[in-house]
């Protein structure tokens, strides 16, 4: 494969963006040394790029001369919080390996401009660093979006947003995994999610000395927990839903009952419908548990990421693209739906899209033990499939690439009508208010 023999030409180039990213961790919309070091090596190798500029993040196209698709590429630039991560650095690590897509990247960048690489490929191919793909540090990027520099909480739905993305028509990338078996899984796709706060609205009093006079929200929270909890039965198993809750605030001082308290959480399921469902399930629950005991409630709601749903025939084509450089047998099409989350899946939304994953990583993923162990199978192995895939599709006049194009049936007809969708999503309500003997429930 002249692919392999472009990649590994810049073996060292690669290994060493692994070694910077992974030393440098950056949380989302933080991404700023990880974009530096990414860009320079672009800009050094010839590219004109295009910066996101108030949030980090660029991008950069490559015209074959001839006309066709535009292929789109990305690497992830974002890490973690892990501060108990064996090699965290400022309280944060890669704990998903997203360090190897853009050593991946930049795999991908280097191999395309080495001689012959785009020789009768017809098209175009935009590559992009993105980031902010974990949906973390949500009160950080809701002060982005009320300071109106983000509208969206992940990187790739605000690039979407922005028209980053307009005109390219397939999207890919490929994300690290841990699996001891295979050397290249793919799945059929996997839950989208929303973001969601709960605020519960109690009254202060003396914890010792007047009780009665107080409304304990903490109270009222733990309640809102046992009564999701009793609704978890009314999941429905090929839904996949998940909704998994922390507790942000509990009150301050033992002595004062709480009069506020608050919880987070996702609502994830394998269709927007299923995630809008269960939601208005959990507002009914958190109500009926404030209503019990004469505290507020209210929500703070942020679509977060669509389902993911891999195009069929890219599956196959990654499939094969992988075995021919891996070996068949060392290629896993699970045919499973996964129950975490992507942004990939706002993509996949409107254009056909692929999300599958290379091995060459040890521990659990997020995880505190979580390594890159085989940064040459992981890097490397993941670019090479980057660059055949997309020779694949833009060969031949883009055969392959119009095929997609025209046999993927996507969820909606423009990126317009995704947007107006997944705005339903966005809501901050008061779920009860109290009138004399009226009690209003607003789910």
């Amino acid at each position: 494969m002249k692919f392999h023999q472009n990649v590994e030409k810049n073996r060292q180039a690669i290994l060493d963006t692994e070694r910077y990213v992974w030393n440098h961790p950056e949380t989302g919309f933080k991404e700023w040394e990880t974009q530096k070091y990414l860009a320079k090596v672009f800009e050094d190798a010839g590219y004109a790029l295009t910066y996101a500029g108030d949030i980090p993040g660029f991008y950069t196209d490559i015209d074959t001369g001839r006309p066709g698709p535009k292929i789109l590429i990305m690497g992830e630039m974002d890490a973690l919080g892990a501060p108990n991560h064996v090699e965290c650095t400022n309280g944060n690590a890669h704990a998903c390996g997203h360090n190897v897509q853009c050593a991946a990247l930049v795999g991908t960048a280097l191999a395309l401009k080495e001689p012959g690489a785009l020789d009768g490929l017809s098209g175009s191919i935009r590559l992009m660093a993105v980031p902010a793909e974990e949906l973390i540090e949500i009160s950080y990027r809701e002060e982005l979006r009320k300071q109106g520099i983000i509208r969206y909480m992940g990187g790739k739905v605000e690039f979407l947003y922005r028209g980053y993305m307009d005109g390219c028509d397939i999207s890919y990338m490929i994300h690290a995994t841990i699996n001891n078996n295979y050397d290249f899984v793919i799945s059929q796709g996997c839950n989208g999610c929303m973001a969601k706060e709960i605020v519960f609205e109690g009254k202060a009093s003396h914890a010792g000395g007047s009780p009665h006079l107080g409304i304990n929200s903490l109270y009222a929270a733990n309640m809102g927990l046992n009564a999701l909890n009793a609704i978890r039965e009314t999941f429905v198993d090929d839904e996949h839903v998940r909704v998994h809750p922390i507790m942000t605030d509990g009150g301050q001082t033992v002595n004062i009952i709480p009069s506020a308290a608050a919880l987070s959480t996702f609502v994830r399921g394998k269709t927007i419908d299923s995630i809008k469902n269960t939601n208005r399930k959990l507002n009914r629950a958190m109500a009926g548990a404030a209503v019990s005991l004469g505290a507020k409630v209210s929500v703070i709601d942020r679509p977060g990421y669509s389902p993911l749903i891999n195009a069929p025939m890219l599956v196959e084509l990654t499939e094969a693209t992988a075995g021919e450089y891996f070996g068949a047998d060392r290629v896993y099409n699970s045919g499973k739906w996964g129950c975490g989350s992507t942004d990939m899946g706002d993509l996949s939304c409107v254009m056909p899209s692929i999300h599958p994953h290379m091995a060459g990583c040890s521990g659990t993923s997020h995880g505190d033990d979580y390594l890159v162990t085989d940064p040459v199978k992981a890097c490397l192995g993941a670019a090479t499939v980057q660059v055949a895939l997309a020779e694949k599709l833009l060969k031949d006049e883009a055969k392959l690439a119009k095929e997609v194009i025209e046999k993927t049936e996507l969820r909606y007809p423009s990126k317009e009508a995704f947007f107006a969708d997944i705005d339903q999503l966005m809501n901050d309500k008061a779920l009860v208010s109290y009138e004399e003997d009226t009690i209003t429930v607003t789910l």
